[in-house]
């Protein structure tokens, strides 16, 4: 425990990094109760103790349009990050993920002096891989939270650890499969499959009519299954109503929950993203599916040189679960997948094998204390230098 009042600017500038950055801030505080937190981020990093000096319920527009209509407040927001920087005051920043943001904050802070802190890097793997450069000369630590990422980054000169995932404390489910299949009311002996259509609207636009689609298929091959759909908390449950019409597959919807439900499903037809290696952590089966506007996909091809989509086989390294992306997302290819891996149970065991293989490489649970530890360790060591050096 260090009795230094450190001052950290945070910045975090979405959902997932507002609950990573207010678990860190968490664990940080054990350790150093008298540091104060000042920055950017949502209501889970301010009940943390960070004085928000904006939210981020603004700072998640996607496309060129919305952006270029925000572009007022994009601006305002780093040129008051940028001032903060340079005014001295603070001992550290904790850059959380958002690199169209961080990575220019990360510069002001190498011109002011403030040594950079990074928690979940840019994915340079994926896309614009120059930008590794501006990030060995401006970050101090960066902090990874996929395995193969620090191989990459040290290669390349910076600084850089994995310390694990902190999905490895928050993926789990909250009752036992035998509670959640009581709680469902589901059919014992009968296939029971997951619908995750995604958290964001224009997921939800494209997906979710194929997959229901495919779901009638599975249903009258197999003659007989259950559906369960998770709906996230930034969906409209009405809306999801609404689109299924009459339901008459009897899809049951479920308003979160969507651990427990992956905890229970045969298998999940799911949108690509990180909700795949959720479902990878707890061993689940599962169809990727991944569709976007034909010209914002053209321009995406462009930039990103991967050929995995899913979360799950990036990680992996390999296609361990199927991937259907753009026009292969029909529902007879969803379907057939699907079947594919319900018809053969020595498959499906392989994939779950090789999926809890996949929850091993992502480290072991306390991830945010470990991290917590390392930024700490460092600012000692920086109070030590400045010591000798007085």
């Amino acid at each position: 425990m260090n009795d230094k009042p450190y001052r950290y600017l945070v910045v975090a500038g979405e959902a997932s990094g507002d609950l990573h950055g207010s678990n860190l801030i968490s664990a940080l505080k054990v350790l150093q109760p008298l540091a104060r937190f000042s920055g950017m981020g949502g209501s889970r990093m301010r009940e943390a103790g960070v004085e928000t000096l904006f939210g981020i319920e603004r700072m998640g527009t996607v496309g060129v349009i919305e952006v270029l209509n925000e572009f007022d407040h994009y601006y305002k927001v780093y040129r008051t990050l940028m001032k903060e920087i340079a005014s001295r005051k603070y001992d550290a920043v904790i850059l959380i993920d958002y690199p169209t943001l961080n990575l220019r904050l990360a510069k002001q802070g190498r011109r002011f002096d403030c040594p950079v802190l990074f928690f979940i890097s840019p994915q340079i793997w994926a896309w614009r891989k120059g930008r590794i450069k501006d990030i060995r000369e401006s970050v101090r630590k960066m902090f990874v939270i996929l395995p193969f990422e620090e191989k990459l980054y040290l290669d390349a000169g910076v600084d850089a650890e994995f310390l694990g995932h902190p999905f490895i404390d928050m993926v789990h489910p909250s009752r036992s499969r035998e509670e959640s299949k009581m709680k469902y009311s589901l059919e014992p002996g009968i296939k029971t499959i997951g619908i995750l259509p995604g958290s964001r609207m224009n997921e939800i636009n494209s997906l979710l009519g194929v997959m229901v689609e495919a779901a009638e298929r599975i249903r009258n091959e197999l003659g007989s299954c259950q559906f369960l759909l998770p709906i996230a908390d930034s969906i409209d449950p009405d809306l999801i109503r609404e689109r299924l019409g009459s339901n008459s597959l009897g899809i049951q919807l479920i308003q979160g929950e969507a651990y427990d439900v992956m905890n229970i499903c045969d298998t999940v037809i799911i949108a690509s993203g990180s909700a795949t290696l959720e479902a990878g952590i707890l061993g689940c089966p599962m169809v990727i599916v991944y569709k976007l506007n034909p010209l914002t996909y053209w321009m995406a091809r462009l930039l990103v040189k991967i050929p995995l989509v899913g979360l799950v086989n990036i990680v992996a390294g390999e296609g361990v679960v199927p991937e259907l992306i753009q026009d292969k997302v029909t529902a007879e290819n969803i379907s057939a997948e699907v079947l594919a891996l319900l018809r053969d149970p020595e498959k499906e065991q392989a994939v779950r094998e090789r999926l809890l293989r996949i929850k091993k490489s992502l480290g072991e649970p306390g991830v945010m204390k470990v991290v917590a530890k390392r930024i700490a360790d460092f600012m000692d060591g920086l109070s030590a230098n400045e010591k000798i050096l007085i």
